[in-house]
């Protein structure tokens, strides 16, 4: 069966992200998240897109962009992960598939949800549990919002809002998932076996019932197996704000 042909964006913006294969890490070390930010400047600089956005995690990247020419996106991704996976695989000695699938995209237009998808990709970290403050995490474009520019293209944004209400945005966690084309939609059963499955046989609607703590480090593992706060929120029964903030 041939794939569904993507959609192309009549605004040039596109939510692209990838992840590992099997959730496995993409990054294993400070260098590789360089590398790769290395390629994407590189590439911007050739064929002249922009980035509005982007947060590097261990497992999987988010990247918010305009492409210049219509349907340039497949052509950028495929370059950047092409020579990416190249150099990670020669580097640890190792063959094979290093992303899972191809790449996710979804068409992005210039509305209210321009600005609460660029938080949300700023955000990964924090809900993430790896920060506590987004300013500390060095592999996000939260940073070059806030002065320490370097290939960014924060004027669109910063015009939108201005920075003392940009920077008033990140303060609320965003609960929507903004998550994009590709990927399968999972059925009540089908999540409570994934679950399941990577908690030792922990019955989700049981989840709420255990101490903070607890309770905390399951729902930050499930987040990092791709399950959405909204879909962990139908099987376990707790609140979306509380899973957004641990």
């Amino acid at each position: 069966m041939s794939r569904e042909a993507r959609r192309l964006s009549e605004s040039g913006f596109y939510h692209v992200v990838f992840r590992g294969i099997n959730h496995q890490n993409i990054f294993e070390e400070e260098q590789d998240f360089k590398y790769m930010l290395d390629i994407l400047k590189d590439l911007k600089q050739e064929m002249q897109f922009e980035i509005h956005a982007y947060c590097l995690m261990a497992n999987h990247v988010h990247i918010l962009l305009k492409e210049a020419h219509l349907g340039d996106i497949s052509t950028i991704i495929k370059r950047l992960l092409t020579k990416y996976v190249m150099k990670f695989n020669k580097k640890y000695q190792r063959s094979g598939a290093l992303i899972g699938s191809r790449y996710k995209s979804k068409v992005v237009e210039i509305d209210e949800y321009f600005i609460p998808l660029i938080v949300y990709i700023h955000q990964n970290p924090l809900k993430a549990g790896i920060i506590k403050r987004l300013e500390s995490y060095k592999y996000s474009s939260f940073n070059e919002y806030r002065g320490k520019q370097e290939f960014v293209d924060v004027k669109l944004s910063l015009e939108m809002l201005g920075m003392k209400e940009w920077i008033k945005a990140h303060e609320k966690m965003v609960e929507n998932e903004f998550e994009v084309e590709g990927r399968k939609k999972l059925n009540e059963q089908e999540i409570r076996q994934i679950i399941i499955k990577n908690t030792n046989n922990i019955e989700p609607h049981k989840i709420g019932s255990f101490e903070i703590i607890e309770r905390n480090k399951i729902l930050r593992k499930l987040k990092k197996l791709g399950l959405s706060i909204r879909e962990i929120e139908r099987v376990t029964g707790i609140s979306r704000d509380i899973i957004a903030r641990c």
